[in-house]
């Protein structure tokens, strides 16, 4: 059994930027909704893709619909579809986490920042 992350609010946010609908001429991918859910799994686990579960089809052709749907900039359309709800009630960015080049810490070295007419006068 396959454990999915999709609500079916976002699912209905999603599902008209997807490619191969029944509306859609020509040969249509099955289940795309099944489909998104296995890309959210590879992305939520960092799994190779040929270590993909069988419950989600072979991984050569999952891997090739993904790329098709990447050159068709079809996850960039899901995301801003989803983007434009937001909620950032959740959203937090951990010192821990970030790491800064260390010219941005304040130490020694790096550029100086120098007035531009002292570039002008050495």
């Amino acid at each position: 059994m396959i454990r999915t992350t999709l609500t079916d609010t976002q699912w209905a946010l999603i599902a008209p930027h997807c490619l191969g609908r029944e509306c859609d001429p020509g040969r249509t991918g099955p289940a795309p909704r099944l489909f998104v859910e296995t890309v959210l799994w590879i992305v939520r686990t960092g799994c190779p893709w040929r270590d993909l579960p069988a419950d989600f089809g072979k991984w050569n052709s999952v891997f090739k619909r993904f790329r098709r749907w990447v050159k068709a900039d079809a996850f960039y359309r899901m995301f801003r579809a989803l983007a434009e709800d937001a909620d950032f009630g959740c959203a937090m960015i951990d010192g821990s986490i970030v790491n800064v080049h260390r010219h941005g810490q304040g130490a020694k070295g790096g550029r100086k920042a120098r007035p531009s007419g002292a570039l002008a006068e050495g």
